[in-house]
């Protein structure tokens, strides 16, 4: 995982993400200045080493010498381009236009205006500099995509029409043999006041776009079977549950991989990190599903069986409670109040996987990071309805008025099938929590408040069983610190590609 941060705790910023010769490369935005674009580079796509920085804000007087922006990173016949965001201080930094770079590497880069840089919003489609009733101005968040020969560019911007709030959309521009089109926006739902960092691709002959919403930060997708065509929402349409944000995607061989950043604490000031990627595919109606990274079992150094997960604790010594540990399956009750059911965790990064099968009424869920007195991460099951909630939960040392923590990290929703028993993946790196149901991922984050040894089951009138389960250990996350140490064996595009 990587954050960027340095004296500030949340650095980083919006994110692109390229893949060259096996090197996963990583741009990004450095907050709050936006005085540069920040690159690192990896060969597992989780973990980051910092190189030379890729682009700077103009000198006085430039167009872009307020801040750069957003950008988007692509390769074309050999060379590469990027497509940035940049404000004018002479502007006061409230109107956003487009630019331009090239670079033979990757790592070197130049600015060029091609005589078209930087593009600026006209008063056709989009809000302008002399239409602009929020008093700043979207046109920003570039994103390339060619279609049938011809090259576009997505933006973040504002339609020229509708109410101030909701006129955020995702508009075109159209680029042929350096001339540009400014085109009719590809979606306008008439919702959001800015759909940000857009980006469009192309899976099982539908296309989707995806935009991340600063209303309740979280990023939602819009479908359709052509191009051009009329895009609609599903009943839910929600990618990333809360505090993921700016999503980009990119191609990864057969996989289709989903990067982007989460606020940590659900605070937009709070720390800033660049969790793993997940991966896109489809369900049978084609909506948008997310699945965990392939990666992580390419990396599982033992795999610990359900048989030698060592000896099951009633952490709250509920009288009521009752466990029959098998070979071949666990079941687990409290008739009344709560009880959990914990074992020692093999490795501080982990991944646990099993078969959970859900008898009656009543509360369940799993437990990760407790400790004796029960303290850390419950993730409860609400098979009724089909809510999923992870929560910090225990004691507060800090507070004696309020002397309990139990804050709801994130929400996610499922479907429960009419035998009440669904497989379950955990995903524990570092302070990064993945859960997935039936092969998808529900619910993803970072948190830092519980760090126990125990993980296991809970339940409050209940009764859960516990089959085809293991531990898979991960190595321990490479300290993003330490990762710029040469020993650490990252690459260095630099010299030679692998």
């Amino acid at each position: 995982m990587y954050s960027g941060s340095g004296f500030s705790d949340w650095e980083i910023g919006d994110i692109t993400v390229i893949i060259h010769d096996g090197v996963y490369h990583l741009f990004h935005l450095i907050i709050p200045n936006h005085d540069y674009i920040a690159h690192a580079v990896s060969t597992d796509g989780i973990s980051w080493k910092r190189v030379k920085n890729a682009l700077f804000v103009g000198n006085p007087g430039e167009w872009d010498d307020d801040m750069i922006w957003t950008m988007d990173v692509v390769e074309v016949n050999g060379k590469f381009e990027m497509y940035y965001t940049g404000l004018q201080r002479k502007d006061r930094g409230v109107i956003s236009k487009i630019g331009f770079a090239q670079s033979d590497n990757l790592i070197d880069w130049k600015k060029n205006k091609k005589n078209i840089f930087p593009i600026a919003p006209k008063g056709i489609f989009y809000e302008s500099e002399e239409n602009n009733p929020r008093k700043w101005l979207s046109f920003r968040d570039p994103y390339r995509f060619s279609y049938n020969g011809e090259v576009y560019l997505l933006l973040c911007a504002r339609s020229i029409s509708g109410p101030v709030s909701r006129r955020g959309c995702v508009g075109m521009v159209k680029i042929t043999n350096d001339v540009i089109e400014l085109m009719p926006p590809l979606l306008y739902p008439m919702v959001y006041d800015d759909i940000e960092c857009p980006c469009l691709f192309e899976l099982k002959g539908r296309f989707y776009i995806i935009g991340s919403i600063r209303e309740d930060i979280k990023i939602r997708y819009w479908f359709c079977s052509e191009f051009f065509g009329e895009y609609h929402s599903f009943h839910a349409d929600v990618l990333l549950p809360r505090g993921n944000y700016a999503a980009r995607v990119v191609n990864d061989g057969d996989h289709l991989l989903l990067y982007n950043f989460f606020y940590a604490y659900g605070k937009i000031d709070g720390l800033r990190v660049l969790p793993p990627p997940k991966e896109l595919d489809t369900d049978e109606t084609g909506r948008l599903i997310i699945k965990s990274y392939y990666r992580w079992d390419l990396q599982v150094t033992k795999t610990v069986p359900q048989t030698e997960f060592g000896e099951v604790r009633h952490l709250l010594s509920n009288p009521t409670a009752t466990s029959a540990i098998e070979v071949d399956k666990w079941t687990c009750s409290s008739r009344s109040g709560y009880e959990i059911f914990a074992f020692k965790k093999p490795s501080g990064s982990f991944i646990w996987e099993g078969l959970l099968t859900v008898e009656g009424m009543g509360k369940l869920g799993l437990v990760s990071d407790v400790d004796s007195e029960g303290n850390g991460y419950f993730i409860s099951f609400d098979v009724q309805n089909g809510l999923l909630q992870i929560r910090a939960w225990g004691f507060n040392p800090l507070n004696v008025r309020q002397n309990f923590i139990f804050n709801e990290l994130q929400v996610g929703v499922f479907k429960m099938n009419e035998e009440n028993t669904f497989y379950f993946r955990l995903v524990h790196y570092g302070n990064y929590i993945e859960l997935s149901i039936d092969k998808e991922v529900k619910l993803s984050l970072i948190d830092y408040t519980f760090s126990g040894e125990g993980i296991g089951l809970y339940s409050a009138s209940s009764v859960i069983s516990l089959q085809k389960s293991v531990v898979k250990i991960l190595p321990d996350p490479i300290d993003e610190y330490a990762s710029q140490e040469e020993a650490q064996k990252l690459p260095d595009p630099t010299i030679t590609p692998l």
